[in-house]
């Protein structure tokens, strides 16, 4: 009875394949779960950021109303509208 070596070597192969490819699952899991933690953080900080700053917004634009503030308030829109402006937030609204 001969052996037949190409098939042999192709079983052997796919087994190292097989060996190789779980290797490479267990590593990409474990990355894809450290990376899932660090965008669920992330998320809450920008989350905390976005809180902080509409609250900081909100609290200038009662100052300056109760103030009357007319030539203040314009300034802070302004500078308000020119920061969604370069972000290119302002053309998305629009369109």
């Amino acid at each position: 009875m001969e052996i037949n070596w190409i098939a042999v070597g192709w079983i052997i192969d796919m087994i190292i394949n097989g060996f190789l490819w779980l290797i490479i699952l267990a590593f990409s899991l474990f990355l894809i779960d450290m990376t899932d933690t660090w965008t669920r953080k992330a998320i809450k900080l920008i989350d905390k950021a976005d809180t902080w700053t509409r609250k900081a917004i909100d609290n200038i634009f009662e100052w300056v109303q109760k103030n009357n503030l007319k030539m203040l308030s314009s300034i802070i829109l302004l500078i308000i509208l020119g920061i969604l402006a370069q972000l290119e937030i302002i053309p998305k609204l629009i369109t």
